[in-house]
């Protein structure tokens, strides 16, 4: 189970980041390598539920779950406003 949980959080971090990264590039104008950089990072994230030991979908829809908790914490980390932003 350690595993899993270790190859579900690299998935959800390289997701998360490399989506980041090529935000960063188009909609904040920062450095054209940032973009790239995103896609390799969005390109490991594809090859991590590979990893899995188990069947892709029973990974897959695990993932999920752990998925919406990094986004969450992502946004308290960087300071984004919504309904799950904690109260200062």
């Amino acid at each position: 189970m350690g595993r899993s949980m270790l190859f579900f959080v690299l998935a959800g971090l390289c997701e998360i980041g490399g989506g980041y990264l090529v935000w960063l590039a188009l909609r904040e104008g920062k450095s054209f390598w940032l973009a790239a950089l995103g896609v390799v990072i969005l390109g490991i994230y594809g090859a991590v539920p590979t990893l899995q030991l188990t069947h892709f979908g029973r990974a897959y829809a695990a993932y999920g779950g752990v998925f919406i908790v990094l986004s969450i914490a992502w946004g308290w980390g960087k300071g984004g406003s919504s309904r799950w932003t904690l109260p200062k």
